[in-house]
């Protein structure tokens, strides 16, 4: 079992009010019917259970759920890190915040987000691994940017 991650950082200015961008991003349902792969969040206070769908990386197929402590910032950052409950072995979890200020225009959003999981696959299919996680991780960014301005009544 050999652990692959990948990261992705992106930012735009949303012709929205902050305070809209941030009900959307607190509220779990919300925020996973906004998010393609992600299937659910079940939130337990701060600690969230996030379920993907399944993904098929180089013939192994993975379907991840793993939890994170989520850190709130009232209206201006939320940070997250996996924090699996005690005796659990999860094999994806991810890390990353989003932060949030006002603009002339409306809101900046930033996000960060490195998602890691453990597959059978040897280390030396890591380059291979990390195009396909890349790849998803981009489409996955691109379809949450439209699905939020669609929410917001923006498209």
């Amino acid at each position: 079992m050999a652990r692959f991650s990948s990261t992705t950082t992106t930012d735009a200015i949303v012709a929205a009010e902050r305070s809209a961008i941030w009900a959307a991003l607190t509220d779990p349902v919300i925020l996973a019917r906004l998010t393609p792969l992600l299937k659910r969040v079940v939130a337990n206070g701060d600690l969230w259970r996030w379920e993907l769908g399944n993904l098929s990386i180089l013939g192994t197929s993975v379907t991840p759920v793993f939890t994170e402590r989520m850190v709130f910032t009232e209206g201006s950052r939320i940070d997250f890190h996996h924090e699996p409950p005690a005796n659990a072995k999860e094999r994806a979890g991810a890390d990353g915040w989003y932060a949030l200020d006002d603009r002339d225009t409306g809101t900046h959003l930033a996000i960060s987000l490195t998602l890691h999981v453990d597959l059978p696959l040897s280390r030396l299919a890591a380059p291979a691994v990390q195009v396909v996680m890349k790849g998803a991780m981009q489409a996955t960014g691109d379809r949450f940017g439209s699905n939020l301005e669609h929410h917001l009544g923006l498209g």
